[in-house]
């Protein structure tokens, strides 16, 4: 056969085409958006309607979607479109939607990617994971109901969540028979809560997501409707990467590639604006400086990086430069800061304890963070601010987050990727919250740590000894207290500089104020933190004796002092053991309920998993204990 053969040039246009059709949909844009509403508004059956109509099912899964829809289809003999999204065991037999289901599909001028979002308040934490990256909400009301308490509640948050393009799709219209009227009270309904929320415009349409009015093209059952359908809005709206492009560079750092001796690349997503090599850069929050040498990508060397671009980056200058860092135009910084103001949204089964370390994650960065008692809770349905302690799953709140070091960042408003982050419970390592962050509080710029000329080295040589925590955790009548008192009683006789911190003598000043929540003890423990790090600034043996039930919290003071200077000792003492010696009488009073959060019998005491010394009472006297503990101490 030569190239003159009619099937040879048949083949060679079949592959020019289809070379074509890739090139054209590489360059498409893709749009990111959400479905969401209350219950059965008909979020999944919507989505599979536009994965049909946009012939994005194979000929196997429409014959899978028909047996599918006669054996657990909820439309009789018809199809069941929300069978191609609900495809969990559990959502099927419900008939309902539990996790977020992601989708792609695509047009002659876009690609997309839908995100089908619960319904039910218990899952509202699923909707912000799938509504965190999208530009666009399609907010569906069954049109028989109405707007209902859960499209409040998606409505607010599609605005916290900075989603800039909000369709109202009126669902259900067939059951209604299409009635202009129902369809314009519902708008103006919608249009009054939109407003007191701050959603200033919105489209509003009627669909019939199981009968496809509305949907790819005007339907004929609503001539009355003059707006445009579904699908061609999706493919006409713009998306957020031309908005991102436009603002001033930050990248941030996600991977240090080095693959040799001769080149050192900082990888990342560009976050916003436009990078070329020559351009003047700094890294945060270090601050120092260089230029762009080389923009690498997978393609070879670029000119012109933009926004949403995945790319490497080579410095003129060799500085230092790691994961976590940001890398932004050197004439426009990100502001730095450790205080914020901040709104979370809660998503786990155990509600907040302000006060307590959460590692916290914003972008490639994770720090340790503490979250402030809430200053209000936000009811979704009405707007009020509530006076609230704590947060509850589901529920929205202000307050401020202190980290641990300083970050750079931008407000969540001005860009998701800076602004944006998540908390993490140290422990489980559960996502506990999402959050977004507002501005830094004004007070984290203007303190600053005063530098001194007598330093801790100082104090500990005029003292002539290293500077120590000595952390005694264990039940209430575990023989904390009488352990510490003879080791401070022996290292006094060796000319030991000591202070001993005892749980009991410390909540008659310090902590007076703190009851017996798991918020105050963690608090409790905090300050007694702190005390003990300043004392060991000053050069002194800190003995401590608290019940301390918290892992995350004595890993909370451990991490305030020197390295090598924190050493934990788990006095473990049986509950039954240490509850028979009830000098106090505490267990008694915790048994029959007149003393609540106590530990070991209505609130946990979580063991230490990897102390420096376990001290077992029942095999071993106080005074053996405390020669343990200084045989520890000092070899």
């Amino acid at each position: 056969m030569t190239t003159q053969d009619p099937i040879y040039k048949t083949d060679a246009l079949i592959a020019e085409d289809i070379d074509a059709y890739l090139e054209a949909h590489q360059h498409k844009t893709m749009l990111r958006f959400i479905t969401c509403g209350s219950v059965d508004d008909g979020k999944s059956t919507l989505i599979g309607r536009l994965l049909y109509d946009s012939k994005m099912i194979f000929e196997d899964q429409l014959a899978a979607l028909e047996s599918d829809s006669k054996r657990s289809g909820t439309q009789g003999e018809e199809i069941d479109f929300a069978l191609l999204v609900d495809g969990l065991a559990a959502e099927r037999e419900q008939g309902i939607t539990i996790d977020v289901a992601y989708r792609f599909f695509a047009t002659e001028k876009r690609k997309f990617i839908v995100a089908d979002t619960p319904g039910h308040e218990q899952y509202t934490r699923n909707m912000v994971t799938g509504a965190s990256t999208a530009d666009l909400a399609v907010i569906l009301i069954d049109a028989r109901k109405g707007v209902l308490t859960q499209t409040r509640r998606h409505s607010y948050l599609v605005k916290l969540l900075g989603i800039r393009h909000v369709v109202l799709a009126v669902n259900k219209m067939d059951l209604v028979g299409y009635e202009q009227e129902t369809f314009e009270r519902i708008v103006a309904d919608y249009r009054a809560f939109a407003e007191s929320i701050g959603i200033e415009s919105f489209t509003a349409m009627p669909i019939s997501g199981f009968k496809g009015d509305n949907i790819t093209g005007p339907s004929e059952n609503t001539p009355w409707y003059d707006g445009p359908a579904l699908l061609p809005l999706l493919e006409e709206v713009e998306v957020e990467d031309t908005r991102d492009q436009a603002g001033p560079f930050r990248m941030q750092v996600q991977w240090v590639n080095r693959p040799n001796l001769d080149f050192r690349g900082f990888a990342g997503m560009i976050a916003s604006g436009q990078l070329r090599p020559g351009d003047a850069v700094r890294v945060l929050p270090s601050g120092k400086t260089s230029s762009v040498a080389r923009i690498v990508s997978f393609d070879g060397d670029k000119d012109l990086a933009v926004a949403g671009e995945s790319v490497t980056i080579t410095l003129a200058d060799e500085i230092d430069c790691s994961r976590g860092q940001v890398i932004v135009a050197a004439q426009a910084p990100l502001e730095v800061a450790d205080q914020f103001e901040s709104t979370l949204v809660w998503m786990d089964e155990n509600e907040l304890v302000p006060g307590r370390a959460y590692w916290l994650k914003i972008g490639t960065q994770t720090v340790s963070a503490t979250v402030a008692e809430p200053k209000y809770e936000v009811n979704v349905n009405t707007q009020e601010h509530l006076a609230s302690k704590t947060l509850d799953l589901n529920a929205i709140g202000v307050a401020n987050i202190t980290t641990d070091r300083e970050i750079p960042f931008a407000p969540y408003a001005e860009n998701r990727d800076l602004g944006g982050f998540i908390l993490i419970d140290k422990l489980t390592n559960h996502t506990v919250a999402a959050g977004l962050l507002h501005f830094a509080l004004r007070r984290a710029q203007n303190v600053h740590w005063q530098a001194t000329d007598i330093g801790r080295e100082h104090h500990a040589s005029m003292k002539h000894q290293k500077p120590a925590v000595l952390w005694l955790t264990g039940l209430s009548g575990s023989g904390k207290s009488t352990i510490a008192n003879i080791v401070e009683k022996k290292l006094a006789r060796m000319n030991r500089h000591t202070f001993l911190l005892d749980g009991d003598n410390v909540r008659h000043g310090l902590n007076k104020d703190l009851g017996f929540t798991e918020a105050d003890r963690v608090e409790n423990i905090r300050r007694v933190g702190e005390v003990a790090k300043l004392m060991t600034d000053a050069g002194l043996i800190v003995i401590t004796a608290f019940i301390s039930p918290f892992r995350s919290e004595r890993d909370m003071v451990r991490g305030m002092m020197q390295p090598g200077e924190f050493v934990e000792v788990f006095v473990d003492t049986p509950l039954e053991v240490a509850e028979s010696r009830d000098v106090k009488g505490l267990y008694a009073k915790a048994r029959s309920g007149q003393l609540k959060n106590f530990t070991g019998i209505d609130s946990p005491y979580e063991h230490p998993e990897a102390p420096e010394l376990r001290i077992d009472t029942t095999e071993m006297t106080p005074e053996e204990a405390a020669d343990l503990i200084i045989a520890r101490l000092i070899p």
